[in-house]
C-alpha cells in the first residue's frame, strides 16, 4: 500500500513549502500530491508567510519525480515554464482499494459541481482553504484538504494523507492529526 500525501495552495509561501516538504519527509509518504495554486498568491489574498515563488519552485523542482500535480486556478503556463513536473491538467485519476480519487483544484469541480462519480469514490480538492469531510447525493465522498499557506476560517495549515484507504488532517505546526468541522 501506498502513503499519499496531499496538499494545497502553497501560494508562493517558501516557509509553508519548506514546512510542507518536512513533514513529507516526517510522514515517509510514497508520494506528494499537490491540488495546485502553488506559486501565485492570487489578487484576493495577501501575500503568504516568506513569499518567495522562486524559493517555492526550487524546493518543488528538487523532488519532482515524487510529485503528481494538477491545476489550480492560480497557476498558468508561465508557472509551468519553470516546473519541471506537469502542473496544468485540470484533474487527475488515482486508484485507491478499488475506488477512484478524483484529484482536483475546486474551482472546476467540487461537492457543489461535482464529477461523475460512483458511490465510494472519493472527490479530493483544496481552493477553498477550509478542510472538509462530508457525504455526496450520490454516495461519494467529498474531502477537502485545507491550505499550506493560506487557511481561512480558523482552520490551521493543514495536509491530508491517504493511506489504506484512511483520510488523516494534519496540521502543518504542530504535526497532530485533526478531523475537519
Amino acid at each position: 500500500m501506498q502513503k499519499f500525501l496531499i496538499a494545497s495552495d502553497i501560494h508562493g509561501s517558501a516557509f509553508w513549502c519548506e514546512k510542507l516538504l518536512n513533514a513529507f519527509e516526517n510522514e515517509r509518504a510514497d508520494r506528494l500530491i499537490l491540488l495546485g495554486d502553488l506559486l501565485y498568491h492570487g489578487p484576493r489574498n495577501d501575500f503568504p508567510d516568506g513569499y518567495a515563488p522562486k524559493e517555492v519552485f526550487a524546493m518543488l523542482n528538487a523532488i519532482k519525480e515524487k510529485i503528481t500535480c494538477v491545476r489550480g486556478n492560480c497557476d498558468s503556463e508561465v508557472d509551468q515554464m519553470v516546473l519541471e513536473f506537469p502542473i496544468l491538467a485540470d484533474y487527475a485519476l488515482l486508484p485507491d482499494n478499488g475506488r477512484t480519487v478524483f484529484l482536483t483544484h475546486g474551482h472546476l469541480y467540487n461537492a457543489e459541481t461535482p464529477p461523475l462519480l460512483q458511490k465510494g469514490d472519493l472527490l479530493l480538492n483544496g481552493h477553498f482553504h477550509t478542510p472538509e469531510l462530508r457525504s455526496l447525493e450520490n454516495g461519494a465522498l467529498y474531502a477537502n484538504c485545507g491550505s499550506v499557506a493560506l487557511p481561512k476560517v480558523g482552520t490551521p495549515h493543514s495536509y491530508l494523507l491517504l493511506e489504506n484507504g484512511e483520510l488523516t488532517w494534519k496540521d502543518l505546526q504542530t504535526g497532530f492529526a485533526f478531523r475537519p468541522q
